[in-house]
């Protein structure tokens, strides 16, 4: 992958986005290693905005170290300031699963029911109804069965 190539005022929108960030990568006297680069391409996928914190005092070894995680992660380079790199990268969108076993939730019902005299007011219920239940015409709460099939048309593959 190549670098994010981004326009000036995009860099300094997200310097001033990084100033409260505290480093979440902190790359120690081994370098840039594997692992480390495993480590900050999570926290890209996780954060988008991150911070790293270079423990070497050779400048130009950081600005490689910089060079490097925006190349190999396909990131944008937003800031190099001492030992603090600062790199940027849009989230990914999460992938929502969907269950197949998954059921409807509660769900809330007003059940209303008439006075059998027209001179009083009708009282208003509300009940929470399960995904197996039902209400009934009396505004009774029933559970639902599952619906008996013949062993005829189970035979056949019908049911």
């Amino acid at each position: 992958m190549t670098a994010i190539q981004m326009t000036p005022a995009e860099r300094k929108e997200h310097r001033s986005s990084a100033h409260h960030l505290d480093p979440v990568v902190m790359i120690g006297g081994e370098g840039l290693t594997p692992a480390v680069q495993k480590e900050v391409d999570g926290a890209l996928n996780a954060h988008g905005l991150i911070k790293v914190r270079v423990f070497s005092d050779d400048r130009a070894a950081r600005e490689a170290m910089l060079a490097t995680l925006a190349d190999v992660l396909g990131a944008a380079p937003i800031q190099h300031i001492g030992k603090l790199i600062v790199l940027w990268r849009p989230i990914p969108p999460k992938e929502k699963t969907e269950r197949e076993d998954r059921q409807p939730g509660p769900r809330t019902v007003k059940i209303v029911s008439f006075s059998k005299s027209g001179n009083h007011r009708a009282t208003v219920k509300k009940v929470k109804v399960f995904g197996n239940e039902r209400v009934a015409a009396g505004g009774q709460i029933k559970r639902s069965k599952q619906r008996v099939t013949s062993a005829k048309k189970k035979a056949q593959g019908q049911a």
